[in-house]
């Protein structure tokens, strides 16, 4: 199933469209028995809706609530983007109406989802039975976020029989292909890989086996994600840190990172680099964020 970019246009323009040019991925990755070789990259995405996207950063950020919910979908189109030019396989892990606030019900979220997937990737075809196909879509299942990403980790694991999972925050625009094909590498030698973000927490989370979830990401999500690894006996590495944009402190390494590359000429995040310049965003000398 073929899809094309449809009418969704809520972000700003100069986010632009995924032009379908793709870095090489060449990730080599463990087999086991008959398990799928390739890591299934995970990206739990909310629909983007204004607070409750980015919520936190709107006491603690000059950004109001519209503003929040533009970052947090120029972040998803890269997020999106950097998948899409690894060698992992990209699930879009939505939540539908069973599993938002009853204050954000309403209208059609996996509509919404799939419309900011289509403008961050253009064309592309659906896989619709786990077999076939450049993206695949399912919504998430559990009362919770552990209980949703467990849910999802175990089944592809067990069920399905993938040689790893990888669960990757949609709120981390610095994310690279390298980033993404490094971990899977990774997961060869380690049976967990944890990439560390800010404030304690994590932005990527691979597994080559399923641990027990119960509160698994009790903060510091890394250190708890660690230790739960460790009781199920398993190894576990680490991927690079980048920051998240889901607090006041990822943001402002967010931003400052962008401006470092964008002074060395060598641009990446491009949809968080052009909200993040229309909404006139800088670190200031006290280390605050600012608008100039």
């Amino acid at each position: 199933m073929r899809h094309r970019t449809g009418e969704w246009q809520r972000f700003p323009h100069s986010i632009g469209v995924y032009d379908g040019e793709t870095a090489a991925g060449s990730a080599a990755f463990k087999t086991d028995g008959h398990r799928d070789p390739g890591m299934k990259v995970v990206v739990p995405v909310d629909p983007p809706r204004e607070g409750l996207v980015l919520s936190s950063l709107v006491d603690r950020t000059p950004l109001s609530d519209a503003e929040a919910c533009g970052l947090y979908e120029a972040a998803v189109v890269d997020v999106l983007r950097a998948v899409a030019s690894s060698g992992g396989e990209l699930l879009v892990n939505y939540r539908d109406s069973e599993t938002l606030p009853d204050e954000y019900d309403g209208g059609d979220p996996e509509n919404e989802v799939r419309g900011l997937t289509a403008a961050a990737l253009g064309e592309f075809s659906e896989d619709t039975d786990g077999t076939d196909g450049e993206i695949r879509f399912e919504r998430q299942v559990g009362s919770s976020r552990t209980a949703r990403v467990g849910n999802t980790v175990t089944h592809l694991l067990e069920r399905e029989e993938a040689g790893s999972v990888g669960v990757l925050e949609p709120t981390v625009p610095l994310v690279g292909r390298t980033h993404i094909d490094g971990a899977a590498m990774s997961t060869r030698r380690h049976d967990v890989v944890l990439g560390p973000s800010s404030e304690g927490r994590t932005y990527l989370a691979a597994f080559g086996e399923p641990i027990d979830f119960g509160d698994a990401y009790a903060a510091p999500e890394v250190a708890t994600l660690t230790e739960r690894a460790r009781e199920a006996g398993l190894g576990v590495g680490f991927a690079p840190m980048r920051p998240t944009v889901a607090t006041p402190a990822g943001l402002r390494s967010t931003v400052a990172l962008l401006e470092a590359q964008r002074i060395a000429e060598k641009p990446g995040a491009e949809a968080t680099a052009a909200v993040v310049d229309e909404l006139g965003l800088e670190v200031g000398a006290d280390e605050s964020l600012e608008r100039a």
